[in-house]
Formats: structure tokens, sequence, C-alpha cells
């Protein structure tokens, strides 16, 4: 169980995290960088997800095997709740979802990112990330992983009857259920007839802003985040100009989620940008704390699309992060190619990720009920094909 209902998360608070709060003996980074290499390694070693990365912090005092890494842990979520507060769109409903110990550590650690502090054998926080990522990631494109499927599919409550393949059995790799395809129709478009539409790009968490400034001010508080560093151009290009001001659209997907995203308009497919970087955890209390550029400063590639209906720019970002193998286009990959909203543009390998779209000021009016929970803030829980606005622009 990923997550537990508000009445029951309201009973403690909620962590918020800062290099304080982990225990004494377990304070010090290069303890917690050690901590997470050994629950790295415990994932190829044990079945149960629970019993190593996928820990549910809830869950932490009755999973001896991990808590014994990470010594005073337990301690911490038996006095908080650790994880964030989202909003189901189907039925309105608050619930909590809880954080599993990966990111939690891996949160830590992003408080002396960029500094001079160096842990186990000399690396870098940087380092390190990036190393446990791509660890993660043979791991689980290893064929043993597919012992860990049952537990994983146990542990976050996946559907497997909305699966393409639905039998747990013919996987041949963890990595290989982690982007799994759904059956054709399981994700409808909604409003499809409606040219003007705009739909969402991936069962995830999502917020929505208007304008760049107010998801500054609400929501990405990174020092360094703007539309030049999120797209990786000069602050004078053409690029960097046309998406001044620009409407902005956060999808974060959780590891449970199904992980291969869509394209959210009617258009046409462009040039990719591959831009190198680093492996944070994408986690809203790092994205929110002030002193964190994660969107900015991780892997990432962007996709520039053109909207048929109004004939303006879109930039598509994926994102990866923490324990992310790579990023893979599919659809996306075919510049000059038309797609409807919907259509499947790529994938991420193993880890929890983030799609950025930008909009050009004055393009997307987004749903009232999506904007309302952004200005909270609050995250919304949608599914691919969901609505997610309207053009304010005439058809060109």
């Amino acid at each position: 169980m990923s997550h537990i209902s508000a009445h029951v998360a309201d009973t403690k608070p909620v962590e918020t995290v800062h290099p304080d709060h982990l225990p004494a003996a377990s304070e010090n980074p290069g303890v917690a960088a050690t901590a997470l290499e050994k629950i790295v390694d415990q994932s190829a070693e044990h079945p149960d997800v629970k019993n190593s990365i996928h820990a549910p912090m809830h869950m932490l005092e009755n999973i001896p095997l991990v808590h014994k890494l990470v010594p005073g842990l337990e301690q911490l979520a038996s006095q908080y709740h650790v994880g964030n507060f989202v909003i189901v769109r189907s039925t309105g409903e608050r619930i909590f979802e809880s954080m599993p110990v990966y990111p939690r550590l891996g949160m830590h650690l992003l408080f002396y990112g960029g500094t001079q502090v160096k842990m186990l054998h000399n690396r870098s926080v940087e380092t390190i990330l990036k190393d446990l990522s791509e660890r993660q990631g043979k791991i689980y494109d290893s064929p043993e992983s597919v012992k860990s499927i049952p537990s994983f599919v146990q542990t976050y409550s996946i559907g497997l009857d909305e699966l393409e393949e639905p039998d747990m059995t013919k996987y041949k790799t963890f990595n290989e259920f982690f982007y799994r395809k759904l059956k054709p129709g399981v994700r409808p478009v909604r409003n499809a007839a409606d040219p003007s539409g705009f739909c969402s790009a991936a069962d995830s968490r999502l917020t929505v802003y208007p304008t760049l400034d107010i998801a500054k001010q609400l929501w990405i508080k990174g020092n360094n985040f703007t539309v030049p560093n999120l797209l990786g151009v000069a602050p004078d290009s053409d690029k960097a100009n046309t998406f001044k001001d620009a409407s902005v659209a956060v999808f974060r997907l959780a590891p449970q989620d199904y992980h291969r995203f869509h394209s959210p308009i009617d258009g046409v497919v462009g040039d990719i940008n591959e831009i190198s970087g680093e492996y944070y955890t994408v986690n809203p209390q790092a994205v929110n704390e002030p002193g964190f550029d994660v969107f900015t400063a991780n892997k990432r590639a962007v996709l520039y699309m053109t909207h048929a209906q109004s004939n303006m720019p879109v930039a598509f970002v994926a994102i990866g992060a923490m324990l992310v193998g790579s990023i893979h286009w599919t659809g996306g990959a075919q510049k000059g190619t038309n797609v409807k909203r919907g259509d499947e543009l790529g994938y991420f390998a193993y880890g929890g990720s983030t799609v950025v779209v930008l909009f050009p000021k004055g393009l997307i009016e987004f749903d009232e009920d999506l904007v309302k929970n952004s200005a909270v803030p609050i995250e919304t829980l949608v599914k691919v094909g969901d609505s997610l606005g309207k053009s304010l622009l005439p058809a060109h």
C-alpha cells in the first residue's frame, strides 16, 4: 500500500524534510549514502521490494532489514508521516502518498549537493547518485529481477487488468514490466473531437500554472529555475523568447505509475535536444525547496512540437530522476510525424520521473479544478487522456 487515507494521515504531522531531521546516528551524509548504496544492493538480492528501495516510510518499523541500515530512521517514521497529499481527480478525495525510503535518503543528500563534502570513497553527492542510478538500472535490466515483480505489484496495488500483457510471468526483466504497455482504449482522450482541447501527458500527479512567475511562487522554488536553464538554451535565443512567460504543466510520475508518456496536443513532432545532468529526486519537497534546482539540474530531453490548431510551438521536457535509468523516445523520435492527443511519445526506464510542458503565453486555459488545486498548492492525480485545458487561440 503506497497511500493512506487523509483522516489517518492527519493524525500525525507531515515531515518537512531538513538535514537535521534524520536521527543523529544517520545525519552524516556519508552514513545516508552508505545506507542508500546498501539498499540498492539489497534490491538485487531480496525479491520483496518492501525490503529494499521501496520500503514505505509509514511501514518502516515492520521492516527491520531496512531500518537497521539507517539507525533511528524508524523513529522518524513513527513521529511523522513522510510523503505528500494529493487530490484524486476522479473522486475529489484527498489522500496521502507515503514516500519510499530511497527518495527520503536522496533528499537528505540533496542538502549536500554541489558542495565540497566528499563521501563514500571520496565521491560527491552527484557522483554517488549517478552511480546508484546506473547500478539500479542494471539490476532491474537483469533476468533475475523478474522475482521482484509480484511484490512490486502487491506493494503498489497495480491493476493488471489494464495491461496489454497482464501475465506477470511473461515479462523478461523488472524494467520491462516497469515500462509496461496498456491495452488499447483504457486511457480514452476526453473531448477528443474538440480540436481546441489539450490532454494529460501521463498517469501522474499534476500541477498547472498560467505563468512561470506563479509556478515559481507556489511550486518550483529552485533559485535557478528559468526557461533558458530548463531548455538548455541561451537567454537571448529565439526559443527563450518564445517561451518567456509561458504557461506550465508539471506531471510527476511515481514508481507505481504507468511510465509511458503521451502527446498532450494534436500536432507535429519536431527536434529533440538531449541535456546531460544530475540524478536528484523530483519529489515535491525537493521541487519546493528554494536551494534545490532539480528540474534544471537533472538529465532531461526536450522535444519541440507544433500545435496543429494554432500553429504555436510547445516544449515537452522529459526529466529523469533519482534511480531513473534512461529516457526513451518512441513516437516522439519521428520528426515530422503528425500525432494526436494521447499518442505515445516515449517512456522512462526505472524510477520516478517528471514531464514539464511549456505552452507559449496565451495558448492554453487550464481546467478550473487543476488551477484551483495547484494554487493550494496540492497535486492532482490524473490519467493519460484526462482533460488539461482548452486553446485560447483561433484556428490558424
